[in-house]
Parts: structure tokens; sequence; C-alpha cells
């Protein structure tokens, strides 16, 4: 992600990086409840919508009024992926509560940086309950992330993680999201997720 800010700020593009959940302080607590406890997916999920609330009101919507780009790590379709598919819950109840906690909002472009789940774990930095949960409930992940895609494809950006460098990623999913925001660096602010 610091790699695509940098690119962007260095074509003119204003850029602000965050995540979910997180963001700001209220989320950063609830993110330290979902990752160090366990819980039941719906507890989880209603976790994850209250820090997104939180998050989009005091991060995302000031930044796209500024006419920044907000480049967030995970949003609406990680919940869909997450705790619609890998953990069961009904798609269309995520979805509601998703556009509860957004308004309705939803990211312009989603980018997936697709790794096999093996090799994800394998180099997970900050190793929490999700990735104690191994690679069959990765894989579930990351066929949820495919429904997602599947659904609206329009959205969707895919790369393969370490396909090649952090830079020359950065440099060409840059000219990708320019392409298709159509984007001049004065134009509103934009949202792209994970």
């Amino acid at each position: 992600m610091a790699a695509l800010r940098a690119e962007l700020e260095r074509r003119g593009v204003a850029v602000v990086t965050t995540r979910e959940p997180g963001g700001v302080p209220v989320a950063e607590k609830i993110r330290s409840v979902i990752l160090e406890n366990p819980m039941s997916p719906w507890t989880e999920l209603f976790l994850y919508e209250a820090a997104r609330a939180e998050h989009l009101q005091s991060v995302i919507l000031p930044a796209m009024a500024r006419g920044a780009w907000v480049l967030c790590d995970r949003f609406t379709d990680s919940s869909l992926a997450y705790q619609g598919h890998a953990r069961g819950l009904e798609w269309k109840k995520v979805e509601t509560l998703n556009a509860l906690a957004t308004g309705g909002m939803e990211p312009d472009l989603v980018v997936w940086l697709d790794i096999d789940p093996a090799r994800g774990l394998r180099a997970a930095r900050d190793p929490n309950r999700f990735e104690a949960e191994g690679v069959a409930f990765q894989s579930k992940v990351r066929a949820g992330f495919g429904k997602a895609m599947r659904r609206r494809p329009r959205k969707w950006i895919k790369l393969r993680a370490h396909s090649s460098s952090p830079e020359a990623m950065a440099a060409a999913l840059a000219e990708t999201l320019l392409k298709k925001l159509k984007k001049s660096p004065s134009s509103r602010g934009r949202r792209s997720s994970r």
C-alpha cells in the first residue's frame, strides 16, 4: 500500500491510506478485540460493522470531501469474504449490514491481491487468530473474494501478490487506477479497497 500511495502521489494524486478495522482510535480498539478474542461469527461481523461506521465518518468521508483518494486495506467485500463466505453467514444479511454501516457507500474499485493461502500464511507478518485458523479457512476466504468479484466484476482488479516487486506492482496498478477512474489530480475523491 505504501508503494502505491507513493506512486499515486508522484503522479499528483492526493492520497489517504487507512485500514479496516482501524484507522481511528475507537476502531483500533475494536480491531484488538476482534483479533485477540474468539467470538461467534455474528459478534465478529457486528464489531467489524461498528468499526467501519466510525472509520467512514472519521477518516474516509472527510478525506473524500477534501478531494483525496482513499486507499483502504479491506472494506465491505472483506466482510463478505470472511464472515459471509468463510464463516457461513447469509451473504444477503452481510450485504445489508455493510450498507447500514456505510450508508450505502461502496468503493469505486476493489483491488484484490490474490495469493495462495499456504504461501500467504507463511508470509504473514502479524499473525492473529485468523491466520491460526489455517489454510482451510484462508481457502474459504479466497473463494469468498472470488464470489464477490464474480458478482460485480467491473469494480474489481485482481493481481497476483508477489508477481513482481512492490514498486513495479504499484506503478502498474497506479496506471490502471488512473485509467479506470479517468482521474485527473483535481477531480473528486475516490475510494479503493482491498
